[in-house]
């Protein structure tokens, strides 16, 4: 088992929405604060986690107000961001191998590829498309 786990968007954004209830996820974030353990994302988590809360209040899923809440507790979680040149490249080279929608996922698998992490993910596209080559890949 890895010290990295690498977290994207989607299940970030499935934590915070489902905080205070009993789901899958309270265990495996238990068991990710454990010491020694170092949570890490791209640099680009954080954009990607706003725009989805967004989306949920256009839709009419979530006020403003608990979007804002949301981002609050998404912010405050304790991970490390990672984001350079060469991230970037590598997230490139890995969407169009995997022929992935788009390159924003590619980052997360770039990312816990160099750390030698696991990647946990809530998207289930992603993990079928790369789960048969990229066996640190898991889906909640």
């Amino acid at each position: 088992m890895s010290n990295w786990v690498c977290l994207d968007a989607s299940l970030v954004v499935q934590f915070i929405l489902n905080a205070g209830r009993e789901s899958p996820l309270l265990s495996l974030w238990e068991a990710w604060h454990q010491p020694g353990r170092v949570l890490v994302a791209p640099t680009l988590l954080y954009y990607e986690v706003s725009n989805a809360l967004h989306r949920y209040v256009l839709h009419g899923d979530l006020s403003p107000e608990q979007a804002t809440e949301a981002m609050e507790v998404a912010l405050e979680i304790d991970l490390s961001l990672y984001g350079d040149a060469d991230l970037h490249r590598r997230a490139m080279g890995i969407a169009l191998q995997f022929a992935l929608p788009a390159a924003y996922n590619a980052h997360y698998l770039a990312l816990a590829e160099r750390l030698g992490a696991e990647l946990w993910t809530a998207d289930q596209r992603l993990h079928q498309a790369v789960k048969d080559t990229l066996t640190w890949v898991h889906v909640v």
